[in-house]
């Protein structure tokens, strides 16, 4: 047996478990006994707080988290919850021994003796900042898309599942429609067709055209909440995940009745061609 293999077979199940815990760089590892005070000390947690071992060890894990996180008790609170619900999870901004702070994504376990005693704590650190970041960025780009979508009074531009519910809802889609988003969000988009419409099935066949193609577009009637009509222009995409799964469909209305010879007040039974274009003295 050579030296690699005699050093291999003297290790106890402790010295694997200490090769393993120095072998992983990115995470924070540390264990706390039952006070909260730091008994052990990974090369990650070195790597990501700043602190060498011979500095931490022996000091309370709360020196970690922020003077406003510590004023309001929270690593006590984590302690208590580790304790009474066998895990603790959270994210948080957590402070590094230059003073500089990270967004961490945190677990604490509560260690116990055979017997069930509470002996301590293992503690997982992650730095998630750039996550976060990224997190953020998206939520601003998505919120000032809302924004937007929902400052466009002219269309009606909502989205739907792949079933056909409405799930979204704009400034625009309420005041052609006369809908509010409490009123028609979670119902069918066939609610705006007229009776006849719905029976010839027509709602199922545009969406099959807009999954197959890519998008539908017409023009036809549709049925305000106060049951008149309108005469609109129709788009319907179909929308994608990054693997090709469908994930629902954007619906962009335009009411054009105004360029037509709509009566007003018109409702249902509605016309079975489309309304005649307004001669020039009526525009």
């Amino acid at each position: 047996m050579d030296v690699d293999e005699r050093y291999k077979a003297s290790l106890t199940d402790e010295g694997h478990y200490r090769i393993l815990l120095e072998s992983i760089i990115d995470c924070a590892i540390f264990m706390l006994n039952t006070e909260g005070v730091v008994v052990s000390w990974n090369v990650g947690a070195r790597r990501l707080k700043g602190y060498e071992t011979a500095e931490i060890v022996g000091e309370h894990f709360s020196r970690f988290y922020t003077p406003e996180d510590r004023a309001a008790g929270l690593p006590h609170q984590a302690l208590k919850i580790a304790a009474s619900e066998g895990k603790f999870t959270t994210e948080g901004w957590r402070v590094r021994k230059n003073g500089s702070r990270f967004w961490a994504s945190v677990v604490i376990y509560p260690i116990r003796a055979p017997l069930g005693t509470l002996v301590g704590y293992a503690k997982i650190t992650r730095d998630i900042t750039e996550q976060r970041a990224a997190q953020e960025a998206l939520w601003r780009s998505e919120e000032r898309f809302r924004l937007l979508v929902q400052g466009v009074t002219e269309y009606a531009v909502y989205m739907l599942d792949p079933e056909g519910l409405v799930y979204t809802w704009n400034s625009g889609a309420e005041r052609i429609s006369g809908y509010s988003a409490d009123d028609i969000i979670g119902e069918p988009f066939s609610t705006f067709y007229t009776a006849a419409d719905r029976a010839a099935g027509k709602p199922a066949l545009a969406l099959e055209t807009a999954t197959r193609e890519g998008r539908f577009e017409t023009q036809s009637w549709r049925v305000r909440k106060n049951g008149t009509l309108l005469w609109g222009n129709i788009v319907i995409d179909a929308i994608r995940d990054i693997t090709g799964n469908l994930v629902g469909f954007a619906m962009v209305i335009r009411d054009i009745s105004d360029r037509f010879a709509v009566p007003a007040g018109l409702r249902e039974p509605a016309p079975d061609r489309p309304p005649p274009l307004k001669t020039a003295s009526q525009l």
